[in-house]
């Protein structure tokens, strides 16, 4: 990597936007994610005027041929540098790369990226399904029916037989999102539960129970980035990016070499190089979360549990609130929300208030780096980012 394309404390997230979560009836995709935008626009001090850059993706409950041209439309913008991106769940942390190199090339001064979608209200049960198939390999997995819960209980299975892991673990995983969600205001899903509570839930694919499966959602979150020394002049304290890597090693899990181990692993290796970081540096972090055993082995692969040690350290309150590294202190897509591609936007956008202690009563005490991950398909692609509270 070159000097000219290391953005380690070059680019910071001036400004966040959330919407509401949950079920938003009458809320198109378009409008979430407008509303996100300008919502981060107004933290950030800024108007849609000096957007200059526009990244976003298409939504699965609106598609548009052109979507962030059709943004740029919605907005009244015309910027000069737009571009819509599509990684699945890693959208909103592959953006950073994409748009922080923008910025340095000075192609545009001002990016703003923002996602939102209905996959609550805005698709048919039927189309659902549909959605849910799309990403099975066309040759060797649609035509056996898998849905999206079963190919991930295939590498939950794996896991087990490599590391001993137990329904117990992954139950944790759940129990552990819900206890920071009780604290964040907006989650959709407040209620404490237990492992027992999991354990009892309806059986979706062997091994993972409903409760260990993500929400379906409606919502849309937004960030600003710009350059470092320009954000330190607006409106809300700036948060650093420190380091970013991204990696894939397959698209269909019937190809995948090893489907204990996830690129993860190089991700995050490239993210903490650029940042200068080692794992034990990280305050808290964002973990990607769409079923309970993918946390444990993101942990795992990002070096921040030893190998088949995940399951025991979540079981021991490792990521709960007080627990040594606090994960999803919004409550995740398990409970949080998960409104498809913006989902990981919400853990980008919470670890921006972590850093900022911006986030009362579930604020991570001296958080100073952040931590988040972010993977699309089917174990397939990942995406890192470290960010901080000050610039290196």
């Amino acid at each position: 990597m070159t000097d000219a394309w290391n953005l380690s404390g070059r680019i910071a997230i001036a400004g966040i936007g959330e919407t509401a979560v949950g079920k938003l009836p009458g809320r198109t995709p378009m409008d979430l994610a407008v509303e996100a935008g300008r919502l981060a626009l107004a933290d950030a001090g800024l108007e849609t005027a000096d957007v200059d850059g526009l990244v976003t993706c298409n939504a699965m409950a609106q598609s548009y041929m052109y979507p962030a041209e059709a943004l740029a439309e919605y907005l009244g913008i015309q910027p000069a540098f737009c571009l819509g991106l599509h990684a699945g769940g890693a959208t909103a942390l592959s953006v950073l790369r994409h748009a922080g190199n923008a910025i340095l090339s000075g192609a545009c001064s001002t990016v703003l990226v923002t996602l939102g979608d209905s996959l609550r209200t805005g698709l048919t049960r039927e189309a659902a399904k549909v959605m849910q198939s799309s990403a099975s390999h066309p040759e060797f997995e649609m035509p056996y029916g898998p849905t999206a819960p079963a190919l991930y209980a295939l590498a939950a299975r794996a896991h087990m037989a490599a590391h001993g892991t137990r329904p117990e673990h992954l139950a944790a995983v759940a129990v552990s999102a819900r206890a920071h969600a009780a604290r964040h205001p907006h989650a959709e899903k407040r209620e404490p539960i237990t492992v027992d509570d999991v354990l009892a839930s309806r059986m979706i694919a062997d091994p993972l129970h409903l409760l260990d499966c993500s929400l379906v959602s409606d919502g849309g979150a937004a960030v600003v980035l710009t350059r470092a020394e320009r954000a330190r002049d607006l409106a809300a304290p700036p948060v650093y990016l420190l380091g970013i890597g991204e990696a894939t090693r397959h698209e269909h899990i019937s190809q995948a070499a090893d489907i204990t181990a996830t690129a993860a692993r190089d991700s995050g290796r490239r993210a903490f190089a650029m940042a200068g970081l080692a794992p034990a540096d990280v305050n808290v972090a964002g973990i990607y979360d769409c079923f309970t055993p993918v946390v444990l082995m993101l942990l795992e692969d990002l070096g921040l549990c030893p190998a088949g040690g995940a399951g025991e350290f979540v079981a021991g309150g490792g990521t709960a609130p007080g627990g040594a590294l606090p994960v999803n202190t919004h409550g995740g897509l398990l409970s949080h929300s998960h409104a498809g591609h913006p989902g990981s936007m919400f853990h980008l956008t919470e670890m921006v208030h972590q850093l900022r202690g911006a986030a009362g009563e579930r604020q991570v005490a001296g958080a100073r780096i952040a931590l988040v991950h972010a993977m699309g398909g089917t174990l397939s692609s990942h995406a890192t980012a470290l960010l901080g509270r000050e610039a290196p």
